[in-house]
Formats: C-alpha cells, sequence, structure tokens
C-alpha cells in the first residue's frame, strides 16, 4: 500500500465556498435570504456572489488581500462570506461596538485593502482612517446602502465619502460567469477574526479553507441542522463568522432571516411570521428573550445554541419553560466555533425541570471533530481527576484550529504545546460522566454580553489617569450584561480634590469603547498585594461577587 498516494482527484481542497454552488444547484428557487421586503433565492445568491467577486477582481483584489467589512447582519454581510474568499482574498469582519481607535488599529494591523462598509457606520470609518500614520496604505472603501432610497442618494455619498462604490453598483458591474478562484491548498487562509479588538497589540486569528470546512459541517451534525431549515440571524456574523453557520446555512439549503439589530419583540414576530427553526446568541440573548413583553409560549420548539459565557441554570430553565429547546457549547475565536456541546442523553427528558437545566448549564462533551478535550493541571501536565470539583486548564485538539495568530509568531507557539495541546487559558472540571464546565475564564478576560473584554487593557487606560495611583479590574455580576467591568483603584497622595466613581468611569469612556468602560469603581486606599507585590485579584473577586449583580440601568451602557 506504501504506493498509493494523494493525487489531484482525491486531494481537492477542503472550502466551504463550493456549498453554494452546490446550494444552487439543488435550492435554486428556494428562499436564501429574507431581510425586510427582500428576498433572495440561493439562485440569486450565487450569481450576486460571482458578481461582486468578479467585481472585486477587476479592480486588483487577488489571492492573499484582506478585505474588511462592518455591517450588521445583512444580505451583504452574509454574501462577502462567499464572495470575498471567491477572489482567492480573506475576509476580515470587523466589530460593530468597537471605537474609532481601536478600529484603526485592528486595519492598520490587517493591512485591509478594501472596507465595505454600511451606510450607518460611515463616519466611525472615516475618523479611524484619520488616526492612520500617514506611512499607512489606506484601504479603498465601498459603500453597503441599506435599501433603495439610500441606495439612488448615495452618489452623492460616494463623493463626499471617498467611497470607490456602492456594494450593489459593483454587483451589478461583475460578470455572472466569473470563474471563482479556488484555494491552491485548503490551508490557505479564508477569514482574519480579532479575539477581541481592544489592544495595540491585537490577536489576529487567521483561520484556512479546511478549518472552517470542517467546523461548519461539525456544528450542522452536532446541532442536528435539518435541510431547509430557517435560522434567525441572532448572532453578530462578526464573531467568528457566525460561529460557521454563515457558510453552513448554504450547505443545508437553509433560509437566513436578516436583522439589523437585535429586537426581543421583533424576534418574537419573526420567529412566528417565517416559522424560524434554529437562532444562536450569547446567554444575554437568551436573557433578553425572557423578559420580552411580547412572551408567548412557542408553538413549536425553536432550537437555540448558546456559547461565549458559562449560562446560569436559572435562565435556561426560565428560556426553556418558553418553548425554546436550548444547546449549550463552548469555543473559541481560536477554534472557529464551538468544540464542546452540551450533547443531551434521552433519559434526561425524565428529570425535573431545575436538574435538566442543571446539566444543560454544563458545556458538555467535545464535538464530533474534535480529536481531544481535556482539563489538566499546568504544573505537572497530567488530567485532573474527573470529580466535577478539581480544577485545571482546558485544553484541546481541534480539526479546525487556526492557523496561527497574524504577525505574533511567539503567542502562536505559547498557545501550543509540543504534545498537540492546543491551551485555552480558561478554567474548568471534568465531571465524572465526561462532561466538561467551566468554572472560571482567564483571569484577565471579562465576558460581558458574550464580548470578551481584557481587564488589562481598562487597567492600562486607568492607570493613564494621573490621579490614579493601582488600578485592577475583576468581572462583577450584571442582572442583564453577565459580566460588567469593576475597577478597585487606589488614588495618589496629595490630591487637591477627590476622585468620584463617576469621573474615573467618564474618563475610561472617553479612551475605550463604552462596553469596555467599568460599571463600578471601588476605591481603596491600598489594593491587597502578595509578599512579592502582586495584586490579589482573587481577593477583589471576590469583593465584586459579595457585592452581588450591578442593577440595569434606564441609562443607554
Amino acid at each position: 500500500m506504501e504506493d498509493l498516494k494523494p493525487r489531484p482527484a482525491n486531494s481537492s481542497p477542503l472550502t466551504p465556498i463550493g456549498f453554494l454552488e452546490r446550494a444552487a444547484t439543488i435550492y435554486a428557487d428556494s428562499p436564501s435570504i429574507i431581510y425586510g421586503n427582500t428576498t433572495y433565492t440561493w439562485s440569486d445568491t450565487h450569481r450576486r456572489c460571482l458578481q461582486l467577486a468578479s467585481s472585486l477582481s477587476s479592480i486588483g483584489i487577488q489571492r492573499g488581500h484582506v478585505v474588511s467589512v462592518i455591517s450588521p447582519n445583512t444580505p451583504p454581510m452574509y454574501e462577502l462570506h462567499f464572495a470575498v474568499p471567491m477572489t482567492g482574498a480573506i475576509l476580515n469582519t470587523i466589530n460593530t461596538r468597537l471605537d474609532a481607535r481601536t478600529i484603526s488599529i485592528l486595519l492598520c494591523h490587517g493591512e485591509s485593502k478594501l472596507i465595505f462598509v454600511d451606510h450607518a457606520f460611515c463616519n466611525l470609518i472615516h475618523n479611524a482612517l484619520d488616526l492612520f500614520p500617514p506611512e499607512i496604505y489606506r484601504p479603498m472603501l465601498v459603500l453597503i446602502a441599506d435599501d433603495a432610497a439610500a441606495e439612488e442618494s448615495s452618489s452623492s455619498v460616494l463623493i463626499e465619502g471617498n467611497f470607490v462604490d456602492s456594494y450593489e453598483g459593483m454587483i451589478r458591474k461583475g460578470d455572472s460567469e466569473f470563474q471563482w478562484i479556488r484555494p491552491a491548498s485548503e490551508w490557505d487562509p479564508i477569514v482574519l477574526n480579532y479575539t477581541s479588538g481592544t489592544t495595540s497589540s491585537p490577536k489576529g486569528v487567521v483561520h484556512c479553507h479546511r478549518g472552517s470546512f470542517i467546523v461548519t459541517l461539525d456544528m450542522l451534525l452536532e446541532w442536528g441542522v435539518p435541510k431547509q431549515s430557517v435560522y434567525l440571524w441572532t448572532l453578530p456574523m462578526f464573531h467568528a463568522n457566525g460561529w460557521s453557520f454563515s457558510w453552513g446555512m448554504a450547505a443545508v439549503g437553509g433560509t437566513n432571516i436578516c436583522i439589523r439589530k437585535f429586537d426581543a419583540v421583533l424576534v418574537y414576530s419573526l420567529i412566528r411570521r417565517h416559522h424560524v427553526t434554529h437562532l444562536c446568541g450569547a446567554p444575554v440573548v437568551l436573557n433578553m428573550l425572557t423578559n420580552s413583553p411580547d412572551i408567548r409560549p412557542l408553538d413549536w420548539p425553536v432550537k437555540i445554541l448558546t456559547a461565549g459565557a458559562p449560562v446560569p441554570a436559572t435562565i435556561l430553565f426560565r428560556i426553556e419553560s418558553l418553548g425554546f429547546d436550548v444547546t449549550h457549547g463552548y469555543g473559541l475565536t481560536e477554534t472557529g466555533g464551538t468544540v464542546v456541546c452540551c450533547s443531551w442523553k434521552a433519559e434526561w427528558d425524565q428529570l425535573p425541570a431545575v436538574e435538566r437545566a442543571r446539566l444543560k448549564s454544563r458545556q458538555g462533551v467535545r464535538t464530533v471533530a474534535t480529536p481531544a478535550v481535556d482539563v489538566v493541571d499546568l504544573e505537572t501536565g497530567e488530567s485532573v481527576a474527573r470529580d466535577g470539583v478539581s480544577m485545571g486548564e482546558i485544553v484541546l485538539r481541534v480539526g479546525s484550529l487556526m492557523l496561527g495568530y497574524f504577525k505574533d509568531l511567539e503567542a502562536t507557539a505559547k498557545s501550543m504545546t509540543e504534545d498537540g495541546w492546543f491551551l485555552t487559558g480558561d478554567v474548568g472540571v471534568m465531571h465524572p460522566d465526561g462532561y466538561l464546565e467551566i468554572k472560571d475564564r482567564s483571569k484577565d478576560v471579562i465576558i460581558s454580553g458574550g464580548e470578551n473584554l481584557s481587564s488589562v487593557e481598562v487597567e492600562s487606560v486607568l492607570y493613564a489617569n494621573p490621579s490614579v495611583n493601582e488600578a485592577a479590574v475583576v468581572a462583577r455580576p450584571h442582572e442583564f450584561w453577565g459580566e460588567t467591568p469593576c475597577a478597585f483603584v487606589s488614588l495618589r497622595e496629595g490630591l487637591t480634590q477627590q476622585r468620584t466613581e463617576e469621573e474615573i468611569i467618564e474618563y475610561c469612556r472617553g479612551k475605550l469603547p463604552r462596553f469596555m468602560a467599568p460599571k463600578t469603581v471601588v476605591f481603596m486606599t491600598e489594593l491587597p498585594k502578595t509578599s512579592t507585590g502582586k495584586i490579589q485579584k482573587y481577593l477583589l473577586r471576590e469583593m465584586a461577587m459579595s457585592m452581588g449583580p450591578t442593577k440595569r440601568s434606564s441609562k443607554k451602557n
């Protein structure tokens, strides 16, 4: 058998882009995208993506270039997941919650050649570009107008905003017979995703066609998504490419229901109008659905996949009592989607509702395409006891793992051990039945509304305040967002005027995206330290927990 080897006929590169071509053949006249009064079929979507890819190639976008997009969950945001890779280029989706300073850093780091800009974010992008160093290449801009009225008036916006074209204009100019550029290797990069985009040393996660293909099919299988499902886009597509479902819905010929902004009343309305079968979201989405004024038990079960933070059993109990069927998962930007899911056992259906919710609050077991998951003691390298109590770091072997961090070989090497493990930095326990449960995240990460916030970044801003002597930031529970930053601060001696909590918060809001700024500031004479001078964050976490959840403010956070 040693003479048998890979040949062109049996080693065509795996890529999720081919899912669209297949969908256009099998589901040509079936709806692919519904957005307000606009409906496209899979034949339409295939044609539009080819035309857009053709136009991109004609203006010089080619293999290896990075093309960025900042947009809500609209049809263009979905189509770009296919059109950009069809040129051989790499798609970079930008978090719409970031500020101009952070976006400027990411665009410079990623070396974007072109940015597709939804009309709502024109000022934000122009402000970001104004912060570019003079020697850095300024990317081309393409305007995404949201409706026909905006499209008709877009010519003046194009001129005033230095846009090279409009989104629909590029589609009209493109060739529907364009021969899309297949990856030379399945290891070719397909997307560049930033883990948080909150630091001057950002972590740009690069995924390849192979990994994206694997995680897409893995998620469809694990979640049991049938052909021609109806998927509601409550999860931002900029979050790890919508956990791979941007490509997954093409694989099953499903219908994508697109919305610009999450609103619980709208979600319930769309579920009933379009007979939605699936949606995804962080735990904050589940919480919003349980607190909607339009709550009525559903007429059919709607499946929800939730990840991004541990889900309290109380929220799971409330959401499932409304008729939702929740699957709890765990993954990272680095894995391209969830790689651990709470696979449900039929016998658990006979348990009381409270016990079912407790079991489902665990993250679960490895998916089919995840070779191994373990919880290890990093000092010894040994697996911790499977007793649901002994904690260690969660480590993974994943078929969809990133190629690495863009421009950061050192961080890439540190994240992967010589014996093949990816170090997540997350702390968990393993239960006797083999189910994983997260007990804590990396000590410098706060999860707010599904966003990973770096406490170190917030601390660096606090330390820049001339009134601050010491600062440490930990997570405090929040009744709406799950967690929010809580800052413990000691002030410099000799201040002529004492600082207030409001002043510190406003200072941070002036230098950070609003959602990253502390919601609580606690003043201390001195922060607790170890004998070597390190701040004892575990004590501060206990203090923040003892303060109880932050109440949802009537003011916009």
